[in-house]
């Protein structure tokens, strides 16, 4: 890499974390010369990446220059596809929403319509809200395992895979960059939800995050921020883990004791012979109504399934080591008879040593959890590697 390149990029980390705001700032931290550090700074702002502004009047009467991403530099596009309600979110690249949106995509559909609509509905945003704004990058995460080439894989036979029906294979990345005109990452979905709750203020790493919805998922985070995705994209995808050893439920895969035909939001609901709507709400209505009337036949059912998921969570604690263990989906956002289960089976199987400093709670995020985590990988790849020769590239 050349030099002036090394330097450039230097300046832009700069400026993007905050650590300086003024060309002083930056020639102190960097020990660049005063001149170069000139030079790096007004072909950044030359670019339409950043922007120099009067800051606030100081005791000398002169106030500073402060240098700051710009907002008109561009924006990114995040998604969080779900059978049940898909969510989206638009930003600029200093990570500032500017527009939500929760809608139904219609993935049982099959890709080549469920992409369209979502390509739509991501260029309806941007229409709305960012018009003269360049799609600088989308981040789309998917119920499915994905490679890195953003193609989903066909997955073992899963409940809540059945929506993804004829997915297999799907090359997503590339029809969304057709439809966007812009580069696009697809992921996991709980992967991103695991980053976005890394991402809070308040998050210690390494941190596991456990999806219960229709199936059951997880995805894990290092303390430095890398998400474990494994070497097909299929890392964390625990439904059939086998964990119910003495169960006679038989799994859509065939066998019997897998995680998801016993623990899942989908198996509670069966077993207490509530019906599995595309309302989401519907079933967590119902099991809230029950759980606060304290119906024991429904008690005992969560707290069984609670159980189960605090064994798979001992195992794969024991496995990564995490300091922090959050909970999310359908199931674990109904009542702390979840969370409650989930600890003591966590506590009773594990040993002392990967549980003396561990947290375990649930998600602070809730449905925001996959949409935030997209949205901060957007921004990774706007600013490192290609995604930055791109935007250093492109006025």
């Amino acid at each position: 890499m050349h030099k002036d390149d090394v330097a450039l990029r230097k300046v832009l980390a700069l400026v993007r974390s905050g650590e300086a705001t003024s060309r002083a700032e930056i020639a102190r931290r960097t020990s660049l010369a005063r001149s170069t550090v000139g030079q790096q700074v007004d072909h950044l702002v030359s670019c339409g990446l950043v922007s120099e502004d009067e800051g606030s009047e100081t005791v000398r009467g002169r106030p500073p220059r402060v240098l700051r991403i710009s907002p008109q530099a561009g924006v990114i596009a995040a998604a969080d596809v779900d059978g049940t309600a898909t969510h989206l979110a638009l930003s600029d690249l200093t990570g500032k929403v500017l527009a939500r949106e929760t809608t139904s995509i219609p993935i049982e559909a099959g890709p080549h319509r469920a992409l369209n609509d979502l390509g739509e509905r991501i260029r309806s945003l941007l229409a709305d809200h960012a018009p003269d704004r360049p799609l600088r990058h989308v981040v789309v995460g998917l119920p499915a395992p994905v490679t890195p080439d953003g193609c989903t894989v066909k997955a073992p036979v899963t409940l809540r895979a059945a929506t993804m029906s004829g997915w297999d294979g799907t090359p997503v990345a590339t029809h969304l960059e057709e439809v966007l005109s812009a580069p696009v990452t697809v992921d996991n979905d709980v992967n991103l939800m695991a980053l976005g709750e890394s991402c809070h203020d308040d998050a210690q790493g390494p941190l596991l995050f456990i999806k219960v919805g229709a199936g059951i998922g997880s995805g894990v985070v290092t303390a430095e921020g890398t998400v474990l995705r494994g070497a097909d994209g299929a890392a964390g995808d625990i439904n059939h883990l086998r964990i119910a050893h003495d169960s006679e439920v038989v799994c859509a895969c065939g066998h019997t004791g897998c995680l998801g035909s016993v623990a899942s939001y989908r198996a509670v609901l069966h077993d207490l012979d509530i019906p599995f709507t595309e309302d989401p709400l519907h079933g967590s209505r119902q099991l809230a109504e029950l759980t606060a009337s304290g119906d024991p036949t429904t008690l005992r059912r969560i707290r069984r399934a609670a159980t189960h998921l605090g064994e798979a969570a001992a195992l794969l604690i024991q496995v990564h080591n995490p300091r922090t263990l959050v909970l999310g989906g359908l199931l674990a956002q109904l009542n702390d008879e979840v969370l409650s289960g989930v600890r003591a089976a966590v506590y009773d199987r594990a040993a002392p040593l990967f549980t003396r400093k561990l947290t375990i709670t649930t998600s602070t995020l809730s449905d925001r959890a996959g949409v935030t985590g997209a949205t901060a990988l957007a921004l990774d790849r706007v600013f490192h590697d290609d995604g930055l020769t791109r935007l250093l590239s492109h006025r």
